[in-house]
């Protein structure tokens, strides 16, 4: 059973790094623009080609990511209609790109590594993958559509070192290459520079943000799909590959903790990248991301149970 006390350090530590974002952009009037063209154009391709090395991908690993992949495309492709019903292009755009992931690696990733094994969080790391991948290809196409036409937004998605990143380790490891140590160990700043810029770029955005710019049915919308939605059906994907095949119980628990997570980080990222809305998104993001503490803890508290675990 999970301790909620050991998580609350870890949960409140990420929220402590919004904080220092917000204090950035107030007192020091920094812009966090081009902290998000750094987080998307290096230090996330870096993070996850070093990763990806690091876990030796296997076929059942890279059946994961595109598991993982394909779900959150899916989830996206269903809510983007629905919010372009209810939304601007904009704001329904944004939703989109929100409701196929979470913030599975600045704020998930800590938390797997107290909760997991080492076997297990290989298993997320996998996992996260596919819904990376999908935040830098279809979620990223889905908002580039909110602001530019089916052609720029290819482009944009064209020009995404990440996914070049991916093949480039899966080149190296299907090779049976060896990278230096020395590369290996340099590469090992990124994934803590990657949750601490990812983190602050939150409270850098809010700390720019006016009271007029609340939305209260975009956020109820974000929310909704963050704690309502992807739990639950997390839950139901567990299930039912219990019911074709034994799962172990790491694979079980790394699954259930990418349908807790808060919102994504990346939504603003990508937002302030593209130029769409990205107040309303770090909004959002905040409010799923202060319930944090005490939502991620009772879910699993309840959602372990009920997955066998």
């Amino acid at each position: 059973m999970i301790d909620p006390g050991a998580l609350l350090g870890p949960l409140w530590t990420l929220l402590a790094f919004v904080g220092l974002g917000w204090l950035a952009a107030r007192r020091l009037a920094i812009d966090p623009r081009p902290i998000a063209t750094l987080l998307i154009y290096l230090i996330a391709p870096l993070t996850f080609f070093r990763g990806l090395l690091l876990g030796g991908p296997t076929p059942h690993y890279l059946l994961l990511t595109l598991a993982l992949f394909l779900l959150a495309s899916l989830v996206a492709a269903i809510i983007n209609p629905l919010a372009k019903r209810f939304l601007s292009p904009q704001e329904s755009a944004v939703l989109a790109f929100s409701s196929g992931t979470g913030n599975t690696g600045y704020f998930g990733l800590p938390i797997a590594m107290i909760l997991l094994p080492p076997e297990g969080v290989t298993l997320y790391l996998f996992c996260i993958l596919g819904v990376t991948l999908y935040e830098f290809t279809v979620g990223f196409y889905l908002s580039a559509r909110g602001r530019f036409s089916v052609r720029e937004s290819l482009t944009k998605i064209a020009r995404l070192p990440l996914i070049y990143a991916f093949l480039a380790a899966l080149l190296v490891s299907g090779l049976g290459m060896t990278l230096p140590d020395a590369l290996m160990e340099s590469l090992s700043v990124f994934p803590a520079t990657y949750t601490l810029l990812g983190m602050m770029i939150i409270g850098m955005t809010l700390g720019r943000v006016a009271i007029r710019e609340i939305d209260l049915r975009f956020m109820a919308g974000c929310v909704a799909i963050r704690y309502l939605l992807w739990p639950w059906l997390m839950l139901l994907v567990v299930l039912l590959l219990q019911a074709l095949l034994p799962l172990p119980d790491e694979l079980v628990l790394a699954l259930l903790l990418l349908g807790v997570v808060p919102m994504a980080a990346n939504v603003v990222v990508v937002a302030m990248e593209l130029g769409i809305k990205p107040e309303k998104g770090a909004l959002a993001v905040l409010v799923t991301t202060l319930a944090a503490p005490l939502l991620i803890p009772l879910y699993l508290k309840w959602l372990m149970p009920l997955a066998g675990l």
